[in-house]
């Protein structure tokens, strides 16, 4: 045995002794027609399936809940933080009505600028009042005496004229005398040194009258100067005025600036209800920063959801066709999903500039596909939930996702749609 054992290779041995030497019988519990029965079934039926069932291509879009009249947006116009708040959100407020405190200014160990500057630009506008005042008070003073004084020389002037031309006609009648005592000088009816003492007279009396002719002049001139004197102090002290005028008007301005630089009230700008308040008191606020939302209370509002669909999926969509609607604040595990329907589509493509308007819009997403969205408007059957016997509302910018039910096809052409998409890369240019 050893012999022939050193004859074959040990695998050959091995596998002579592990070599099946009987007949074996296999017994089946399922017998084969019932196998091939429900073979044939289960094929019938999955041809069946495939040929009459359909599948309805679907996609999920991003939106948000908007109002309609859309509400007013209440914007920070420089940095600070909110120093105190005056409304709470569904408040109903008139217009004018504070609804912040905003505080602007800074801390020294003065105390705050802006209450400092304040105090000195007052003191200095008081001062310049002050001054103001006391230049008209000088200016009525020094009119009123210039007019006084025209007034009496007006008075003198009159008063004057009238014994110059009292004056005149003496002169002349005078001088008519003159020429009588000369011709009769000429006849010898008086002496040389008669008519030499009326002359005397004649010119004395002429004398007289020139000075008073002088004075008359004179006075008038000086009413003239006068005149000038009124308009050129008038001038003046006007120049005066307005130039402190001028220096209080930007003092006032510089304080309007101080106050807008110091503190500031936020107020609503229209009758309405507070529809979110985006900043807590304590909160830092940047330029440009939405303080707060209000919504016109004279008209009813209504709520829609904004949703941005590709273009891909514009042909498959209308009006009145029905979404499913899913809201981030209450989650479709516990609140299900809300039923919409399509109340517009935008017939061209949103701009970048209008998408940035709204927080879920694509642009604003990042690995979001560089394509074009159409904006659409979906009518809501709720604004309204109830949990727990609590009332849960709607409100502006709430994020939202839904489902848009697209084309219907049966499951076979789904299951050759591969090949759909080869036969654009097989066929030749289309003639018409």
């Amino acid at each position: 045995m050893a012999i022939m054992n050193n004859l074959f290779r040990k695998e050959a041995i091995e596998n002579k002794k592990s070599r099946w030497a009987g007949e074996a019988l296999l017994i089946a519990r399922i017998p084969s027609w019932v196998i091939c029965i429900f073979s044939s079934v289960f094929l019938v039926v999955l041809f069946l399936f495939i040929t009459f069932g359909s599948y309805t291509r679907r996609i999920n879009a991003y939106g948000e809940v908007i109002t309609n009249p859309h509400p007013i947006n209440i914007f920070s116009s420089q940095q600070g933080f909110i120093s105190q708040d005056f409304v709470n959100v569904g408040d109903f407020v008139k217009q004018g009505q504070k609804i912040y405190q905003v505080e602007f200014s800074q801390i020294t160990e003065s105390g705050k600028i802006s209450t400092n500057t304040k105090n000195s630009l007052k003191n200095q506008l008081v001062q310049i009042n002050n001054i103001i005042q006391k230049l008209q008070n000088n200016e009525h003073i020094t009119l009123e005496s210039l007019k006084e004084q025209k007034e009496q020389y007006e008075t003198s002037l009159k008063e004057s004229k009238i014994i110059v031309d009292d004056a005149r006609q003496g002169v002349e009648f005078a001088k008519k005398n003159m020429d009588s005592y000369n011709l009769y000088r000429k006849r010898g009816l008086i002496t040389k040194d008669q008519f030499n003492g009326y002359g005397y007279s004649y010119y004395q009396q002429q004398n007289m009258y020139q000075n008073l002719y002088s004075q008359y002049i004179s006075d008038a001139l000086k009413i003239t100067n006068l005149n000038s004197e009124i308009i050129l102090k008038q001038a003046d002290f006007d120049k005066q005025i307005s130039e402190y005028k001028i220096q209080r008007d930007d003092l006032q301005r510089k304080l309007t600036e101080m106050a807008a630089n110091g503190s500031l009230l936020i107020t609503s700008p229209i009758n309405g209800r507070i529809e979110s308040l985006g900043f807590t008191v304590g909160q830092a606020i940047t330029l440009n920063d939405i303080l707060a939302q209000v919504i016109p209370s004279n008209i009813k509002s209504n709520y829609y959801l904004i949703l941005w669909v590709p273009n891909s999926s514009l042909p498959y969509i209308s009006k009145g066709d029905a979404i499913n609607i899913r809201y981030d604040a209450f989650p479709f595990e516990k609140f299900g999903q809300f039923p919409g329907y399509i109340n517009n589509i935008s017939y061209i493509p949103a701009s970048a500039q209008e998408m940035s308007y709204y927080r879920s819009s694509p642009i604003n997403k990042s690995g979001e596909k560089n394509e074009s969205y159409y904006k659409v408007l979906v009518t809501l059957d709720k604004n309204q939930f109830n949990y727990n016997g609590r009332k849960l509302n709607l409100s502006n910018g709430m994020k939202a996702q839904s489902t848009f039910f697209l084309e219907k096809r049966p499951l076979y052409q789904w299951m050759f749609s591969p090949f759909y998409d080869m036969k654009k890369t097989l066929v030749g240019p289309q003639n018409g």
